[in-house]
């Protein structure tokens, strides 16, 4: 009871009495504080939730286009009676806040959008993507046909991989892919120990499975704090991808040190990962980069 009444007079009145004192103290306004007092992911976070409260111009900063971010500062400016020439780095940093806001949006449509789109082997793009994955990992190996049991030599489960695709769509193949080309040696590594005999795991279908545990933390907004620091400007599909590619990474040095009695347990080891990576994530100064 005590704490609901507190919470409501803070919300209603305390707050904004102490705003307007720290307004005349100051002679700045909350934006303004938060640039001098916080930096990297923390700055962009709080600047996030101050603008999501309000209403008229700063509300709208929150779904504005990169094209119209400059006049949305302006506004801004006008609405917080800032004077550029007494804050001149105001301008700088609330657009980088609004480009990271407003990117880490539209990265999650990109990438929601790439997931819908279900791999078809008559699109001879996505037919020549699935063979690229298989001459990166299999460079001296030929494959022999399309539809082939060789497909499993590489972690696929049928005979077919355009069937492993249906959870993550064409977004999973695009990321096995990538790993693959920009991180080729540690693709082969990692391969290669997938097929440990006591510890092994279906390389392809691992690699499905993780695009899906990207791809969920990305949609809960988990990843804000990391892409805020990794990207001073619009977070892009590449930005997407090279996550992914750290925790390709880094669940195959988790599952070996881990040792699972057996790939039964994977869910169980899986969910442990994942438990791992999301309290990383809450870290404001994290930043989960591929480092080899």
């Amino acid at each position: 009871m005590f704490i609901s009444l507190w919470e409501f007079f803070y919300g209603h009145f305390f707050r904004f009495w102490m705003k307007w004192l720290l307004r005349q103290m100051t002679g700045k306004c909350e934006l303004q504080r938060i640039f001098d007092t916080y930096v990297g992911a923390q700055r962009t976070h709080r600047i996030g939730n101050v603008i999501r409260k309000r209403k008229s111009v700063l509300q709208k900063a929150t779904r504005v286009v990169q094209s119209e971010v400059d006049k949305c500062v302006d506004d801004i400016m006008k609405e917080k009676n800032i004077n550029p020439e007494k804050d001149a780095s105001f301008k700088i940093c609330m657009k980088m806040c609004l480009l990271q806001i407003t990117g880490y949006k539209q990265l999650y449509l990109d990438v929601e959008s790439v997931r819908k789109r279900p791999y078809d082997s008559d699109n001879l793009q996505h037919e020549e993507l699935l063979m690229k994955l298989w001459n990166l990992l299999m460079p001296t190996k030929k494959l022999n046909a399309r539809i082939s049991k060789q497909w499993a030599e590489i972690g696929f489960q049928g005979d077919d991989p355009k069937t492993d695709f249906r959870g993550m769509g064409i977004l999973g193949l695009i990321n096995l892919v990538y790993f693959s080309e920009n991180y080729t040696s540690e693709a082969h590594q990692i391969l290669s120990r997938s097929n440990h005999p006591k510890l092994g795991y279906s390389y392809a279908i691992v690699g499905i499975n993780l695009t899906e545990m990207a791809y969920s933390l990305l949609k809960s907004e988990a990843l804000k704090f990391h892409l805020y620091n990794f990207v001073p400007g619009i977070p892009t599909m590449e930005h997407f991808h090279q996550f992914y590619c750290y925790l390709v990474y880094e669940f195959d040095k988790f599952w070996f040190e881990e040792e699972p009695e057996s790939i039964m347990y994977f869910n169980l080891y899986r969910e442990k990962f994942h438990e791992k990576i999301k309290g990383l994530l809450l870290d404001c100064n994290v930043a989960l980069t591929l480092k080899v």
